[in-house]
């Protein structure tokens, strides 16, 4: 078919007649297939090897013995490992069993232990029943033909590791760039040795670029061999150090920093006697998670950095130390400069234009300066005009016409570190946010351990008071008997709650005390109702509390019903296992159900309408459910009472009780809160009792080997906080770490 009738032209920027070239690699199979073989044959003795083996070392008769037996197998490897853990670590558990039991024809004290010291306590008949089966199997398919096939699979995985013992072989791109039509080549700029400068850019420009432009010249001599990339191994490790740092600086990282103070800063930590792993955790805390790539190829290319730089003579080595920045002043601290898009191709083109003004002066190349000076011509003092004038023209033009980033509003109760983080200048400039002062690193063999220390608490303003029982109200004093005051989080809330109408959304740590909080709320709605008498007009109102579990709802029943108690208030549960009739609702004033209970009763359009209708506040316990499988209920609960307070016109107060949220914002504005006066948030600095945090990361690759040493870990930090008087509350791996703590606890004579 013939190609359209296009003009030149147009053809020009379309790619009809350009032709696909496809490659053939792709689409051999047989390539494909043998290249998977290959890198199935690196991985090792794995399950589906196994299976593979027996299929085709059998005969169709004995084939499905041998599937029954390898399903065997399997069986009892989930027995001994246990259903919580997934295909792969039942499979390497099916590995590992049949490399135990090869050429073994009884249960020995060995093979015992061997297990006992990978899974821990195992039942004995899935361990004689997986080796019944693979007795099974090796008789079948012979003896010295299953150990042979094992030891191969081992001794290429062995082999592998040896040659892939550290990182990946990552192929480097060397490709040229383009010149401008107005800048000389490279070659020619080799300056002369009076005019070297001192500084970091100037030792690689001179030393590195120079053996660029040595070598790229012997080559032209040469016939043109090399390409203009004939850079030695030293030379070359330095210019790594300095590609990279431009790379990553381009990428919009760490601009407040020159790429001397960073080059500088690399250099020292290459050169430090830490080993690879070491200074890879601290490149990384020093980079930040987008200079990834840049950590992979220092730590590669570490020898060469360090020995091109050093192996430098004397007189011409640089000296690693912060000198002076540009008009002989010291910087200072971190810096930040704000430009626009404008200012920035400005000052790019004034720079480049400085560099060929230095150039020309070098050279001394009179007609090749006019030539450029007719064709291409920049005076950098116009363009220095040209700047002042557009930083005048920006102050004078409206301030909402430009794009400017939001400022974070602050909100009066609101106690959130990172977002007073994110507002500093050093965040804004690009530094990284790193872990705090006085961490703690356990680095071993099996695994790898940061303890955190705890927070330091939140400095007492001059605002805050203390709340004492004795100045609260007679009905307060009732309610709050046996108390002497209320803790720092209820002192701060108790004007609002107390004292006002207003929704609240109260985010605290576990422990706070949000508790007692609810409580200010119910008594402010119990004192709306009490007459000049003292007598609380019980049929008016209702409270109901909403808590996420049964076992909580009676918990809270218990607990505000013994606090109300000398006020005659009834609290009653109303779940799914405990009904009320509907005398029993209307002599009522509190009820603690649940979600989806509530959430039946409100939805009825007849028979339970009036009880709805009395409703005068309503406490939602654990608002941060809403990012739960419940969550849909609790947001058609707040929906529909809005929906409610709209149509009737009543009030009806929402209290959210929750742990931090990182968009407690969001969860305001939903619940109708106003953020002024209504939202409060306290972070871990508010904790009663400061909490510490220890993260532990398992260095095993294969799965069943990452749940011995987790078992084996959690068991030694158990045991070490028992051994120091503290209490444990929760166990995640339950089936594995319990057992293994009653063994070890038999074991040690616990």
């Amino acid at each position: 078919m013939s190609p359209p009738r296009l003009t030149g032209a147009l053809r020009s920027f379309s790619n009809v007649t350009k032709k696909e070239d496809i490659p053939e690699d792709e689409y051999d199979l047989k390539a494909r297939r043998l290249k998977r073989q290959r890198r199935f044959a690196k991985e090792g003795l794995t399950w589906q090897k196994i299976v593979q083996f027996f299929t085709q070392h059998l005969d169709k008769k004995d084939q499905l013995t041998a599937q029954q037996e390898l399903k065997s197998v399997l069986q009892s490897a989930k027995h001994i490992v246990g259903t919580d853990h997934g295909q792969d670590a039942i499979e390497g558990a099916a590995v590992f069993l049949f490399e135990t039991f090869l050429g073994r024809e009884q249960l020995g004290a060995e093979e015992t232990r061997a297990i006992r010291h990978m899974f821990g306590p195992f039942p004995a008949t899935a361990a004689e029943a997986c080796l019944a089966s693979v007795l099974h199997l090796v008789t079948s398919a012979g003896e010295v033909q299953t150990e042979a096939f094992v030891h191969t699979q081992n001794a290429g995985r062995t082999s592998n590791a040896a040659i892939n013992a550290f990182g990946r072989n990552i192929a480097f791109s060397h490709d040229g760039y383009t010149l401008d039509c107005h800048e000389s080549p490279p070659w020619l700029d080799v300056p002369d040795e009076d005019t070297v400068a001192l500084g970091f850019q100037g030792f690689l420009n001179n030393h590195v670029g120079g053996g660029r432009g040595q070598a790229s010249g012997s080559g032209a001599q040469a016939g043109g061999s090399g390409g203009g990339r004939g850079v030695t191994a030293g030379d070359a490790g330095a210019c790594v150090l300095r590609d990279e740092v431009e790379k990553y600086q381009n990428a919009g990282n760490m601009i407040s920093s020159s790429p001397e103070e960073l080059c500088t800063s690399l250099f020292e930590m290459l050169a430090s006697q830490k080993s690879d792993e070491e200074l890879q955790n601290e490149l990384f805390e020093f980079l930040g998670a987008d200079g990834f790539e840049v950590i992979l190829t220092l730590l590669q290319r570490r020898s060469d950095i360090v020995d091109s730089l050093l192996s430098m003579p004397p007189e011409k080595r640089v000296n690693f130390v912060p000198g002076d920045t540009e008009g002989g002043r010291p910087a200072y601290g971190c810096q930040v400069t704000i430009q626009s898009e404008q200012e920035r191709q400005m000052m790019k083109m004034y720079r480049r234009e400085e560099k060929r003004e230095r150039r020309r002066e070098r050279r001394g190349d009179d007609g090749l300066m006019e030539y450029t000076d007719a064709s291409f011509s920049f005076d950098p003092k116009e363009l220095r005009l040209q700047r002042e004038q557009a930083l005048l023209t920006a102050r004078r033009s409206p301030v909402l016409g430009r794009h400017r980033e939001p400022e974070r509003i602050r909100y009066p109760h609101v106690y959130d570190s990172f977002a007073e983080a994110t507002k500093t200048s050093a965040f804004v400039g690009g530094s990284k946010l790193l872990l705090p002062e006085g961490i703690r690193r356990d680095n071993c063999k099996m695994y790898e351990e940061v303890e955190i220390p705890p927070t330091e608490p939140m400095p007492v303003g001059f605002e805050e008071k203390p709340i004492y029982i004795s100045d609260l109200d007679e009905i307060g004093q009732l309610v709050f008997k046996g108390m002497k005051r209320l803790n720092r989080i209820q002192s701060i809330v108790f004007e609002t709650a107390y004292n006002t109408n207003e929704n609240l959304l109260i985010c605290a740590p576990t422990g706070a005390g949000k508790t007692n909080i609810a409580m200010l709320t119910v008594l402010h709605e119990i004192r709306q109702h009490l007459q000049p008498g003292g007598v609380i007009r019980k049929d008016q109102f209702k409270i109901v509390y909403v808590a996420p579990m049964k076992a909580l709802a009676a918990e809270m029943t218990n607990y505000f019903s013994k606090r109300l108690e000398p006020l005659g208030i009834s609290v009653k549960e109303l779940t799914g296992d405990m009904q009320l009739t509907k005398g029993e609702i209307l002599r009522t004033q509190m009820l603690v159900t649940t979600p989806e209970k509530w959430d039946v009763v409100t939805r009825k359009s007849v028979g339970d309408v009036a009880l709805s209708q009395v409703v005068r506040l309503l406490i939602l316990d654990e608002v941060h459910l809403l990012h739960e499988d419940r969550g849909p209920v609790l947001e058609s609960l707040v929906a529909r009472t809005l929906r409610q307070v709209e149509s009737t016109q009543s009030m009806i107060r929402i209290l959210g009780l929750s742990a931090t949220l990182p968009n407690y914002l969001d969860v305001a504005s939903f619940l109708h809160v106003n953020p002024y006066i209504g939202l409060f948030y306290f972070d871990s600095r508010f904790r009663p009792v400061p909490l510490g945090q220890s993260f532990v990361g398992v260095k095993a690759t294969s799965k069943v080997q990452q749940l011995h040493d987790m078992e084996e870990v959690c068991y030694e930090n158990v045991l070490k906080q028992i051994r120091a008087g503290h209490q444990q509350k929760k166990l995640n791996l339950r089936r594995g770490t319990g057992s293994t703590a009653r063994v070890q606890s038999r074991l040690m004579g616990y």
